[in-house]
Formats: structure tokens, sequence, C-alpha cells
């Protein structure tokens, strides 16, 4: 398998292993129609080829008290590599920040940022990030409510690219 393209059986064990990770080997192996030891099998070599990067339980922030969501949008004053790669550094030392991405066009990241209170975002935006070395501007967007949140890969769409290729 490495190094080749996901069969029927890998792709079926992703969307399976996607909806519910927490599925025991057995029961995995009978919704993709295998027997159990060849599925461990395939989700180990999932795993090292890095389809699997882990597995997680989808926690409700706001259920643990994080109400406010915020997107940042931040331009820096050098978009050099050396900039770029010492903002994302910085970035990963602030909890608060869930979610970083590298832009292109006038923004050069957006954060999708949580906190308890807007009290507390705020401080993290004035102490921490408005802050930083070689931030030149910061635009925020308070979420007043989601109408989507699916961090999950479209199998639908994947099996229909492979229907259009065979």
């Amino acid at each position: 398998m490495a190094g080749a393209k996901l069969d029927d059986i890998d792709r079926k064990i992703l969307a399976e292993l996607q909806a519910d990770g927490r599925m025991t080997n057995v029961e995995l192996a009978r919704r993709v129609g295998i027997s159990a030891p060849p599925c461990l099998r395939r989700v180990r070599t999932l795993e090292e080829l890095g389809y699997i990067r882990g597995y997680h339980a989808d926690i409700d922030a706001r259920e643990l008290g994080f109400e406010v969501q915020v997107f940042a949008m931040v331009r820096l004053a050098s978009q050099s590599e050396r900039d770029l790669s010492a903002f994302e550094a910085l970035v990963q030392e602030w909890p608060l920040v869930r979610e970083c991405h590298m832009l292109n066009g006038e923004i050069d990241f957006i954060l999708k940022c949580i906190s308890p209170d807007l009290s507390t975002f705020q401080r993290f935006l004035t102490n921490s990030l408005t802050a930083a070395p070689n931030v030149a501007s910061v635009k925020t967007s308070l979420v007043i409510r989601g109408a989507k949140d699916e961090p999950a890969v479209p199998f639908e769409i994947v099996e229909e690219r492979v229907r259009e290729a065979g």
C-alpha cells in the first residue's frame, strides 16, 4: 500500500474511523467487510503513512465555558520566509489560538481563536497578538453563530472522483 493509491477498503476504513474513531477494530473490520487482523494492519499502515494523524474527541467548547469565538486576520510587516516561520512558531505558544492558516492576498494569516469571555480575548489581542514582532495589523470578527463546523473529509466526493478516474 505504501506509495500506492488507496483501495476501496482503505477508503472505507478512513470514512468509518472519521465518523466514529472509538469503535473497536472488530467492529471496524465488520463494517468494511474484512477480518480483524488485516484490518488492524491496514489501520496501522494508514497511520504510518500519515493518512490518519490522530484520534480526538469532539469537545463542545461552549460547554466548558469558552463562549467567545473570534477570527483574527493578521497582516505582517514582512513576508520573508524567516518572518512567516517566526510568526507560526509564536502562534504555537498561544492557547487561545486553535487554528492558524497562512493565506495569499492582503491578509497573511487567519487565526481561529476561542476565549471564555471578551475581556480575556481583548487582553490576548492587546498584550500578545498586536504586540507580537512583525505584526502590522489585526482585524477581528466575532462569531455570532456557526452554521456548519465539519472538520471531516467529504468521502462522498473522494468516491465520486475515484469512480470518474476508473
